[in-house]
């Protein structure tokens, strides 16, 4: 049947004209944006998936920027540590030769204080976008703080640097690489003032006479450090930042009856930095007590030695190699805790460097090796933690890489299909337009029926 009111085959060519146009617009589209799913509307999962993965790309490009800036802070730092090292490689050496009695000892006295100024030249300058990484001057904190400051300041002064965005099923968190500040400086301690009941401190000796100089050659003198006992929360062998631990110099006026305190006038004190444990004190507590026997000549006759105990007490010894009995019995005021101190640098020990004398050259032997070892270990950590920068930013780098290929897989347009594709519709176009025309063209065909 023939109607002029329904035209099936027009109606079949227009669908089919309409599905062409609708294709090929789709075509030149992805051919003018160069992507196959250009919006939403395209593919909604496939949309979604490559925005997440761009916003991941996006914070990633941040990220490797940031590891730059870390890196090169680090890198500064790392310099300047071996910088410093170096020069106290070069002080050793004039201690060394200080130790010989035929030498202008104030000559090298004099070499020694210029290197000093230049350590601390180099690590007042060995700054990154004001950042020093060899100045860490944590706040001081006593007893009466709370315990959270004290964690905080016991951290060292730690740097985290961004280094990556870990996603997972409940979210996105960020990931940090923590490098820690090495004091270098030679800032000198100052000691506290303030009575300190946070830190206990016990004294036995050797002989049966608990309290008595021991007499005995080999005989040994022992204070318990316990340190902060009223925060069990950090750990036993935890001491606060800014507690002072000092032998008095009444203490050496009882070693022997010469009385060697007529030569260690002042007491003997150590300031406790962030991080130390009881140990830490112990052994910079008889470092800088043989220092002082050493400059007074008394080096062979006493000696100060520790010892971990195991349970986050350390003991702090004065071993008596004289044989000379003790002149009198220790009072508790002979060592001594106080809070409210300012821990010193690194390197303070610099300043008590004087190889002027046979003692002192003997001293400074002593202290050299101790800040030789500081020296080298900063250096070492701020290597390590370079070397993890930039292992991680060129992870950071291939993984943007990748990411970017992933999503262009998702969505960018394969132009060599589309450039087929476009031909083939702009031919069924072209066909489709004749067919709508000869499909119009039918009912024409009725008026030969009423001539």
């Amino acid at each position: 049947m023939s109607s002029i009111l329904t035209n099936n085959g027009a109606m079949v060519a227009l669908q089919t004209l309409k599905s062409i146009n609708n294709n090929l617009s789709q075509t030149q589209n992805s051919i003018a944006t160069g992507k196959d799913v250009a919006s939403s509307k395209d593919n909604a999962a496939v949309w979604a998936i490559s925005k997440v993965m761009e916003s991941d790309v996006a914070g990633f490009k941040a990220i490797s920027a940031n590891l730059g800036l870390g890196q090169a802070t680090t890198q500064v730092a790392r310099q300047a540590a071996e910088t410093t090292t170096d020069l106290l490689k070069q002080m050793k050496e004039k201690i060394v030769a200080a130790q010989e009695s035929n030498v202008d000892r104030s000559k090298i006295q004099t070499d020694i204080k210029a290197l000093t100024d230049q350590i601390a030249s180099v690590t007042g300058a060995a700054q990154f976008n004001g950042l020093n990484m060899l100045d860490a001057k944590p706040e001081n904190t006593g007893a009466t703080n709370t315990i959270a400051q004290q964690l905080e300041n016991a951290a060292g002064g730690t740097v985290e640097v961004l280094s990556s965005l870990d996603r997972t099923a409940t979210g996105v968190t960020s990931a940090s690489i923590g490098v820690k500040q090495q004091s270098l400086s030679t800032t000198a301690q100052t000691a506290g003032t303030v009575a300190n009941s946070a830190t206990t401190l016990n004294a036995t000796a050797t002989t049966a006479s608990t309290g008595t100089i021991a007499a005995a050659v080999g005989s040994t003198e022992t204070f318990v450090i316990s340190g902060d006992t009223t925060s069990p929360a950090r750990g036993g062998n935890r001491v606060i930042t800014g507690d002072t631990y000092s032998v008095a110099a009444t203490f050496f006026d009882k070693l022997s009856a010469t009385g060697v305190g007529a030569d260690i006038a002042s007491a003997i004190t150590y300031v406790a930095k962030a991080g130390d444990s009881t140990v830490d004190v112990a052994e910079n507590l008889a470092l800088r007590v043989n220092m002082a026997l050493s400059k007074a000549g008394y080096s062979d006759q006493y000696e100060a030695t520790f010892a971990d105990n195991g349970d986050g007490t350390a003991d702090f010894n004065i071993v008596n190699n004289s044989g000379v009995v003790g002149a009198a019995a220790f009072a508790t005021a002979d060592f001594v805790s106080t809070s409210g101190g300012t821990a010193g640098g690194g390197l303070d020990l610099l300043k008590d460097i004087d190889v002027s004398t046979e003692g002192g050259a003997k001293a400074a032997l002593m202290a050299i090796e101790s800040l030789l070892q500081t020296g080298t270990d900063a250096a070492a950590a701020f290597g390590s933690a370079e070397k993890r920068i930039t292992t991680q930013q060129e992870f950071v780098g291939g993984l943007m890489d990748a990411m970017k290929s992933g999503i262009g897989t998702l969505v960018d347009a394969d132009m060599e299909e589309q450039s087929a594709r476009l031909q083939a519709l702009q031919v069924q176009q072209q066909l489709g337009v004749q067919a709508l025309s000869i499909a119009n063209q039918a009912p024409q065909q009725l008026l030969s029926l009423f001539r």
